[in-house]
């Protein structure tokens, strides 16, 4: 018994502590003693092991401080459950081994109903556990080849790199919760870009506040002083205002240690996600930084990753200015078929997105070192670009250091319009397939980005299910069956002809009645993506859409590359030229595809799905 205990059990005996205000869970280590109305104590030795909180999603977040001799080691918010239990979460106790841990909790009241904290359904809930094994309660919808947390709500990716053959994926997460807060980064890691390992938490809150978005680096020459190869991140500290801060890791990314000196950039207003590469002619740091409230970027140059320098700023006035501006990357790439390089500069928007709420708009220009200069069009305006026409594809960024010069990115698929009520619950979120990102010229003369799976996700494939030559598409629809294995979980790849401005259509569908509807318009040389009868679609006003993106050709012919998950579709067309990138939640697998043209005169070719395994 400890000290703690042997004086609370005493005081009780004399009456000062009533039975009601002590609750002492003595055979699972536990002590929970409730001091009033809305404040409670829970006394736990730190050690390998995990104090599971039971989490009930529809209410307010109790504030936990976790304290550890006396002093608070971090505050963390939890929606503690009330009135019952939707899923639990794991609070890691071997930081503290050895040593009594208190947590000191505050739930939420409500105005018009007290009532006292002892009541809630969390306390009864509680437990120590050891090993922790995450049950996955929500396989209908967990994607099989997505990434996705174990558990816990999901946002932007940031920080990424690429070193010693291991693909490093950060993200924004929440460990306690299903809803965001308590930003950290967490951190997952691949040798192939499609079999995620998750690794523990890589950087988390601290004085100067929660982590937001930023980015990661390998410190090649160990100009920060670090040493050479040294992985550092630049993110944002958000507490009262937002900063940004700098870590370094010496053992490639698993761990961080803060710089002692953050934060080092600090403005008079919002500003967050910073994003920084070598620039190799010029030999500096270059840094963007959204400056999210004023809609524009801005640029900042360093010698050591230290001591940051503004430039200059691009975007008032510029492309869409909805909403806020964040998550930038900036990076160069060739034009297929010519000779010529340009500079991209991502900048993701909410809202503002083309179909409402957030998604990846860019610009195409040209790039010194210090200032960005994008290309116009023929008016001489600089035109409104956007990487995916789907609702589903935000924070875009790209992984530092990647192999072969490649440009390999990844976005969350989610939209913030209706993130937090998706049907799943014990996690919230996945990322999009990686991509390829290039430049082309479209029919109009314009450079335009393009967005094509990553090479790595062939490895996927598994029986060749289906394979046509040449189908007509007719008035009446022809229909093929999707593999079951995996939960109609597939690959669909074929070309279209629309002959003479045809319209052809692509349905998904189900037993239960659920339907996507994909129309091929060559006469507008546009594509639409139809989810309004997908499955359950009921949860947010702003789901049920129709997403339509232009074709960029100008022949009458696309060729397309459609990836189903349980919870997603995304379509690539001309290999990446165009992308739509939707969440779908289907009451059951779809189990059929349906081709059809009112015309009567258009064809399809080259048909062949693949049943899709994690390799």
């Amino acid at each position: 018994m400890t000290n703690i205990k042997r004086f609370i059990t005493a005081m009780a005996a004399m009456g000062i502590l009533t039975s009601a205000s002590l609750q002492a869970a003595a055979a699972d280590g536990l002590e929970i003693n409730h001091l009033g109305v809305n404040n409670t104590l829970v006394r736990v030795e730190g050690g390998d092991q995990f104090l599971m909180l039971p989490v009930q999603e529809n209410i307010d977040d109790a504030r936990i401080n976790v304290l550890v001799d006396g002093k608070i080691a971090e505050t963390i918010y939890v929606r503690l459950a009330k009135s019952k239990t939707d899923f639990m979460v794991p609070y890691d106790l071997s930081p503290y081994k050895g040593k009594e841990v208190i947590l000191d909790i505050v739930t939420p009241q409500g105005r018009s109903s007290v009532r006292e904290a002892k009541e809630d359904a969390c306390w009864k809930g509680m437990e120590l556990v050891d090993p922790f094994v995450m049950p996955d309660t929500e396989k209908k919808y967990r994607p099989l080849f997505h990434h996705a947390p174990l558990y816990g709500w999901m946002n932007d990716p940031n920080g990424m790199f690429y070193k010693d053959g291991v693909w490093h994926l950060y993200y924004q997460y929440n460990p306690y919760g299903s809803k965001w807060q308590n930003m950290t980064w967490g951190h997952s890691t691949s040798t192939d870009l499609i079999n995620w390992e998750h690794q523990p938490e890589a950087i988390r809150p601290d004085g100067l506040g929660s982590i937001f978005s930023g980015s990661s680096v390998i410190d090649h020459e160990g100009t920060a002083g670090f040493g050479k190869d040294a992985v550092v991140a630049l993110y944002t500290s958000a507490g009262t205002s937002q900063m940004q801060s700098l870590a370094h890791s010496l053992d490639g990314g698993r761990t961080f240690v803060k710089y002692p000196g953050n934060p080092v950039i600090t403005l008079e207003s919002e500003a967050r996600d910073p994003n920084m590469f070598w620039n190799d002619v010029t030999k500096e740091w270059n840094l963007v930084l959204a400056h999210a409230l004023d809609h524009e970027m801005l640029f900042f140059t360093s010698p050591d990753l230290k001591t940051w320098t503004l430039q200059s700023a691009f975007g008032k006035g510029e492309g869409s200015q909805d909403g806020v501006w964040e998550c930038p990357d900036l990076f160069k790439l060739p034009v297929d078929g010519t000779g010529e390089e340009k500079w991209v500069l991502i900048c993701n928007i909410n809202p503002g997105g083309p179909f409402g709420g957030s998604a990846v708009q860019y610009f195409v220009g040209d790039w010194d070192g210090k200032t960005f200069k994008a290309d116009t069009d023929a008016e001489g305006k600089v035109p409104t670009k956007w990487l995916d026409y789907g609702k589903d594809n935000y924070a875009l960024v790209s992984w530092s250091d990647a192999p072969d010069g490649r440009r390999t990115a990844i976005g969350w698929m989610s939209n913030w319009q209706y993130a937090a009520d998706v049907p799943t619950m014990q996690f919230r979120s996945a990322n999009t397939l990686p991509r390829e990102i290039g430049l082309f010229k479209g029919p109009d003369g314009q450079i335009y980005a393009s967005s094509a799976p990553s090479p790595e996700l062939t490895a996927m494939r598994g029986r060749l299910a289906l394979s046509k030559g040449s189908v007509k598409a007719g008035k009446n629809p022809v229909s093929f069956a999707l593999p079951s294995e995996n939960s109609g979980i597939c690959e669909i790849l074929l070309d279209i002809d629309g002959g003479s401005k045809e319209d052809v259509t692509l349905t998904l569908s189900n037993k239960a009645g659920n339907k996507v509807d994909m129309v091929y318009d060559a006469g507008k040389h546009t594509m639409s993506f139809d989810r309004r009868e997908s499955g359950i679609v009921d949860f947010s006003e702003n789901f049920p859409v129709v997403t339509v993106s232009p074709t960029f050709e100008s022949n009458g012919r696309i060729s397309l590359r459609i990836f189903i998950d349980r919870a997603s579709i995304e379509v690539f067309g001309n290999g990446g030229e165009f992308v739509m990138t939707n969440l779908v939640f289907p009451t059951e697998p779809y189990s059929t595809l349906s081709v059809s043209s009112l015309g009567g005169k258009a064809k399809i070719s080259n048909l062949k799905i693949y049943s899709l395994k994690q390799s």
